[in-house]
Formats: structure tokens, sequence, C-alpha cells
């Protein structure tokens, strides 16, 4: 029988991926509420000890000893009580709802507990050596029937808290994992709710975190950025995003060695999901160019992101601490003549030629928008030709970002997403401001 009911623990234990010790604890108050329920008294501290080589278990009553005048007051409490209750009264309890200072910083009374406390006289009467503040531990009596009793209260009681212990160490598991990428396959759809299988566990992904025009079947794998953990009565819900800014930092740390190294670093990134992407590298040293490390020999690197992420263009634009050369290259592909900067109204004025107005702006004003994102700076582009003024008044760029490496958070990216559904398969469009653009066509025609 015992050997049955190791193999049986040690069985959960390796399914549920649960320690044999969290088992035999739940086992231990399963009995303990059995016991409880069908022999005990609510004045009892009813503890088990489960013996899982035996399969046998002890029942102990256990008591804190305290001192015997906290047992009178309790008992001198009681009898009052009775006695109004008796003459049909309520016996008012008295609560120390005082507001002044002193009464506040005084430690509160200790009160008697009958079910975990007992009195120094009573519990030398059962063993005379014991003190102030042990622990009493009786053994108590295990009728015939508790087995049987047990085994049908217990057993409900164990599926509840395996359940339980599931639960917090799925939600402790994917907690660790939050704002992290992870692979992922689609279970079910459900209206705009996509269920999402992660490792026997099921995540969701709400309407707003799908990439707007890409498409979504039973059985197709994708990686997904865990956006946020959250411990519900039903559970632990995993929300996922595909539409997140994050991911974009989290595929080039995959793709580009130098990033996952800190050679290159990400400095800040701009999305419309599903349709147009900018990110602003740079390198710690001078001899490594950030561009070249993203892009891959023949745009290799590059070319993997933007299959993960469904075709959607990458920028990737070199940053510069400089805020009028980080704007021109900001609006790249298009050719900056000049930038002024406001400080004042922290406005970036950028002149380029008529023929490269409309693609400083680009489609619906894309391209400039996603360029103020990208260096928190509101852009007005100016036709250097006629004066003409495309003003970028319906953004709202970060300009008190807080970050050190000057990078938008992933919320105040996702507040100012628009989705499109451009699905051009362009490889990458890199800065054609400095010479770091011929750097990279000798790379790409390696």
């Amino acid at each position: 029988m015992s050997n049955e009911l190791i193999s049986a623990i040690q069985q959960i234990a390796e399914e549920k991926n649960l320690s044999v010790e969290s088992i035999v604890e739940t086992i231990e108050l399963a009995l303990a509420a059995a016991y409880r329920k069908d022999f005990g008294n609510k004045q009892q501290n009813i503890k088990v000890k489960f013996d899982m080589e035996t399969g046998s278990s002890d029942v102990f009553d256990i008591k804190e000893v305290v001192d015997n005048e906290l047992a009178e007051r309790y008992q001198k409490e009681q009898e009052e009580k009775e006695a109004h209750e008796a003459d049909g009264e309520k016996l008012e309890v008295k609560e120390s709802t005082s507001t002044s200072t002193d009464n506040e910083s005084e430690e509160e009374e200790p009160h008697f507990n009958p079910k975990t406390m007992i009195s120094l006289s009573e519990a030398t009467s059962v063993k005379p050596n014991i003190k102030l503040g042990e622990e009493l531990k009786v053994q108590l009596e295990v009728p015939n029937d508790y087995g049987r009793m047990a085994a049908q209260t217990a057993k409900q009681v164990i599926i509840q808290k395996i359940r339980e212990a599931e639960r917090e160490m799925t939600y402790d598991s994917f907690k660790e994992k939050e704002h992290q990428l992870v692979n992922g396959m689609i279970q079910r759809i459900e209206a705009k709710v996509i269920l999402i299988d992660l490792e026997n566990t099921t995540a969701i992904m709400p309407h707003n975190e799908q990439i707007n025009g890409e498409f979504y079947h039973i059985g197709d794998r994708f990686k997904f950025y865990i956006k946020e953990v959250n411990q519900t009565p039903k559970g632990p819900e995993i929300v996922v995003s595909r539409s997140h800014p994050e991911i974009i930092r989290k595929l080039f740390m995959i793709e580009v060695p130098e990033i996952s190294a800190g050679s290159v670093s990400i400095r800040s990134i701009a999305r419309e999901a599903g349709s147009r992407s900018k990110i602003a590298v740079s390198a710690k040293e001078e001899n490594i160019d950030p561009i070249g490390s993203c892009v891959g020999q023949r745009g290799a690197r590059v070319q993997t992101i933007i299959s993960e992420l469904g075709g959607e263009k990458v920028d990737i634009i070199e940053y510069a601490e400089n805020p009028a050369q980080f704007i021109g290259n900001s609006l790249s592909p298009a050719k900056i003549q000049r930038v002024e900067i406001d400080e004042e109204e922290h406005i970036g004025r950028a002149y380029v030629k008529t023929d490269q107005l409309s693609l400083a702006i680009g489609k619906g004003g894309q391209n400039v928008r996603l360029a103020a994102k990208l260096s928190g700076w509101r852009i007005d582009v100016i036709d250097e030709d006629s004066g003409e003024t495309k003003e970028n008044g319906n953004l709202n760029p970060i300009a008190d970002q807080e970050t050190s490496d000057k990078t938008q958070t992933p919320q105040e990216l996702e507040d100012s997403q628009e989705v499109t559904t451009e699905t051009e398969n362009d490889i990458s469009t890199v800065s054609e401001d400095t010479d770091t653009s011929k750097e990279n066509k000798e790379i790409e025609n390696k």
C-alpha cells in the first residue's frame, strides 16, 4: 500500500511539475481539514504529520503556552458575555478607536485565542517541564472511520490544492519572462481574441495587440512578446503581443550578436505595426558600424526580422547626440539640406528640396510621423525652394523622456501607435546623410 502511495505521489509530482514536499504538505492540510470536520472541535488547532513511507498519519493538537493572566482575563470576559446574553442584552465590545498619536504608538494588547493558545497552568498539567512561549503538542486518537472519511474529504482538497500550486508555479514562471520574447502556437481564435499555446499554458492576444493585416490560423507558430502577467481568481492571465514596439528590440537582440553583446545598442524605436518601423542604433566603439551590423551581409539579418514581422519595413537609422543631425537621419531616406532647432518650442525644422518633399513626409505622413516618434522632437518639413511648410502638428513628441539612453518606453510608443496595412518587402532603408550609406552599399555588394 505504501509503495503504491509513494508511486502515486511521485507520478503526480512529475506530471504536474511539483515538488514531492509540496504534495505531502497538501495531503497533511487535507487530512487535518477532514479530521477537524468529523472528529475535532473548534477549540483544537489540528495538525497532521503524514508518513509517506508507511502511509500512516499522526494527528496533533498544537497550542502555544501563554501567561495564566491572559487566559484568566479571557475566561472572565466570556463569563460576562454569557451573563449578559442570559439577561437578553448584548455586551458591547470595547474597541481602541482613539486617534491620538500616543495611543497609535502603543502596542496592541495581546488577546487570548483558545484555539491556538493554552495557559501555563493547563500546559504544565500535561507536560510539567514546559515553559512560556513553547508549543504543547498533544497527540490525538485516530478513530477507525478516520481513514475512509478522511479520504473522501481529502480527495477534493488535494485536487484543489494541486491546481492552486500549478497556477502559482505558472504565474511565477511567466512573471520572470515578462517583457521577453517566447515561441507560441495559435491554439484557438475566438472573435477578436486569439488564444496562444505557450508551454502547456494558454495566453491571450487581444485584438489591439495583433498586427493589422497579419493572418492567423490554428497551428501557426510565431514569436510573441509577453506584455504582462496578471494573477486572477481563475489563475494567471498572460497577455502577449505581436504589435508591441519592444518586439523589434528583442528580435534584433536575437539576430545581431553585436547588440546582445552590448557593443551596439538600440537607442529608440518607433513603430506602426504591420507597415513600417524605425530604429536608431549606435556603437560603443568607433571601429564598429552599427547600421552594417544590423543589416548583415546582403541584408541577411534584417531580412530574417522582416520575415518574422510579416514583411514590415524596417529603417535602421544612426543615432546622433546632436538633435539636428539625429532629426536629419530620422527622416531617411529623404535627403535633408539642413535642420534648424528651436529649443524653446522643441521643434526641428527640416529643409528639403522640392523633389525630396514627398519622400521626407512619406505616404500619409508616415515617414515624418515615425521620425518624430523616434527623435522625440516635433518636426516641420519645409520646402526650401517654395518655402512651403508641412507641419507635424498632430503628434505629441516625447520631450520629457527620462531614460538614460533616450529610448521611448513601451507604453508611450503603444499610445502613439497607428497601424497601417502596407506590406512592402523592402529590406531596409539606410540613412544617406553620412558616409555610412556608402559603407552599407559595399557590404551589400559583397
